[in-house]
């Protein structure tokens, strides 16, 4: 069942703060790569080349696990549980441009790809939290 972010939430995923996002191998075993997090109301946007192993690991099952920490203070924290619910194709690398102005401030240097994919995650846990360590 999908939950909505709170205000907190929603500020980190909107500001330029890495994620980590784990997806499962084929064989159970946990992959986890940094990423690059968009928002779009209350689902997360992670996007790859098409032939990437966590874009492949989501084909084969879609439940994801994504840990964010602002940039300024990583003990503001976001984790993220849900579930791949959408795949799109991005042919004409907007949706890419839109994670690299966010990120970077400029559109992103054109390459060739296979193919690119934006995977549309639905929260179906978002724990966001400030761990009183920072304020040592």
């Amino acid at each position: 069942m999908a939950v909505p972010l709170n205000p907190a939430a929603r500020a980190l995923l909107d500001g330029p703060c890495f994620g980590h996002l784990a997806t499962l191998m084929p064989d159970g075993a946990p992959k986890v790569d940094p990423v690059w997090v968009l928002r779009e109301g209350d689902r997360v946007l992670v996007t790859s080349d098409a032939k990437s192993i966590k874009i492949v690991n989501t084909a084969h099952d879609a439940r994801v696990s994504l840990s964010i920490v602002a940039r300024d203070d990583p003990y503001d924290q976001l984790l993220v549980r849900g579930t791949v619910v959408e795949r799109r194709g991005d042919p004409d690398l907007a949706a890419l441009d839109a994670f690299s102005e966010k990120y970077l401030g400029k559109p992103f240097p054109r390459r060739k790809w296979s193919e690119r994919v934006v995977l549309v995650i639905e929260p179906e846990l978002a724990r966001h939290y400030r761990s009183k360590l920072g304020d040592l």
